[in-house]
């Protein structure tokens, strides 16, 4: 359940009673629900039917999980979620035929006019007052009538009494009603909401001038600006830190905040094989298919000095092995790369790259849809210093096995100008290919645009 006016600080402290519809055979009434709670103040009723229910049942399954600490297993059942809303004074109103007998203070027992507006005062079930004001005539005074209620339900109301329309009863004389001859949990209730209540044109006027007042002190361009801003906030979090501000485009994503110093020291044993390799060796990976395609297609073209072609080659080994990463789903293994793999360059890709989900008692790490997205944005962000800032997206694309328009969100949200190429002939066929290239000034981020439309299919 969840509460309209505020959150529980004493679950415990509440009782819940649950009515079901009798009408077992209709298929519709039969899953009809009607759950009360009542504390010191208010009472409060919620129901899964009818105009003012909330869509979220009909449109999510919501689960409720019972984790058995001794078991370690967690046994979900079906919920349903019910808002709970107060039951305030002067939410229901009845009127009683002028055959009904009460109690009148000025009078003695009389019958009661025709025009007597009443509502209950006592709690349901119990035996109680209606209260209400007497209209008509040349005056209007409050009276009680003795009577025996019971619990109010759809075609289930005391003899005699009949409900009349809610603008009928004026919400001035309800509160007198209260005031007068209510019970305290019925003042408490009135109180709180006086206490509560704030006018309709007070708030609209309140809203109006801050407003305004904070359009003119900070004008309608910035505060758009910081709309977008908290748009791409989200994103920020899964891509390579971007400074903005640098001069040059190998100052936006700085090496060293894809490999520390350690991290790059360490890959020197493992790349050394790449950065000795032959074109015997490349076209024997090749069709192994030992290495992604970015990789073999870069180690063709190896630079000649020697500082120059360790640094690139220790590029490529991290590239492949993000890549190859990226594509298991529980890591399980305690060095999930293998042991060739530096120990630093493990735990960097466990910490940086996984997340953990508990399952069967034990905690795992998973690589999850968003920390795919973050290892392709790293993965890019490598590639464009291996390939002096330019790269080839399509590549990338089928190396990771991602849908076009996926990397494509990516490298726009890395600040990539994205242009068409002719791919190689060797790769993919002749599809075109989508090269991304980090320059300066570095464009406007942009949140994305959402999910896009689905092609119809004939």
């Amino acid at each position: 359940v969840r509460f309209a006016n505020g959150r529980l600080e004493r679950p415990e402290s509440l009782r819940f009673t649950v009515y079901r519809s009798r009408d077992a055979a209709h298929p519709r009434k039969r899953h009809r629900r009607i759950l009360v709670s009542e504390t010191e103040r208010l009472c409060y009723v919620g129901h899964n039917f009818g105009s003012e229910v909330t869509k979220c049942n009909s449109l999510c399954r919501y689960f409720v999980g019972v984790l058995d600490k001794s078991s370690g297993q967690m046994e979900v059942y079906n919920a349903e979620i019910f808002n709970m809303q107060p039951l305030l004074s002067g939410g229901s109103c009845w009127l009683l035929c002028p055959s009904q007998s009460a109690l009148f203070p000025w009078q003695g027992a009389r019958t009661i006019p025709s025009g007597c507006i009443w509502e209950r005062g006592a709690q349901r079930g119990q035996a109680g007052a209606w209260v209400g004001t007497v209209e008509g005539g040349s005056h209007s005074q409050s009276v009680t009538a003795q009577v025996q209620p019971c619990l109010v339900s759809s075609g289930c109301v005391p003899s005699g009494v009949h409900r009349v329309s809610r603008g009928v009863l004026c919400a001035l004389q309800v509160d007198l009603c209260i005031e007068a001859f209510g019970t305290s949990k019925q003042k408490r209730a009135l109180s709180a909401r006086r206490m509560n209540a704030v006018g309709s044109d007070v708030v609209s006027t309140a809203v109006t001038k801050a407003a305004a007042s904070i359009i003119e002190a900070r004008g309608v361009t910035a505060l758009v600006q910081d709309v977008a801003q908290d748009d791409v906030q989200n994103i920020s979090a899964f891509l390579p830190p971007c400074h903005e501000e640098a001069d040059r485009p190998e100052h936006v994503y700085k090496f060293e905040d894809i490999l520390s110093p350690a991290e790059y020291e360490a890959l020197r044993v493992p790349a050394a094989a790449l950065a000795n390799v032959t074109a015997e060796e490349v076209a024997k990976r090749a069709e192994e298919r030992s290495l992604c395609s970015f990789v073999l297609e870069e180690l063709k073209f190896l630079p000649t000095d020697e500082k120059s072609r360790d640094h690139k080659a220790r590029c490529l080994w991290f590239l492949d092995t993000l890549i190859k990463f990226s594509q298991q789903k529980v890591i399980k293994k305690k060095h999930p790369m293998g042991p060739e793999c530096p120990h630093i360059i493990s735990k960097k890709l466990m910490k940086n790259f996984t997340s953990l989900t508990y399952n069967n008692g034990s905690i795992q790490n998973l690589i999850s849809a968003s920390m795919k997205a973050k290892i392709t944005a790293y993965v890019i962000a490598l590639a464009l210093h291996i390939n002096n800032f330019q790269t080839d997206l399509t590549v990338l694309q089928n190396d990771m096995k991602l849908s076009e328009s996926r990397i494509l969100d990516i490298a726009k949200a890395l600040r990539l100008r994205v242009s068409k190429a002719k791919g190689e002939p060797g790769l993919e066929g002749d599809q075109s290919h989508k090269l991304g290239t980090l320059s300066l000034p570095l464009p406007a981020q942009k949140a994305p645009e959402g999910q896009r439309k689905r092609r119809k299919m004939n």
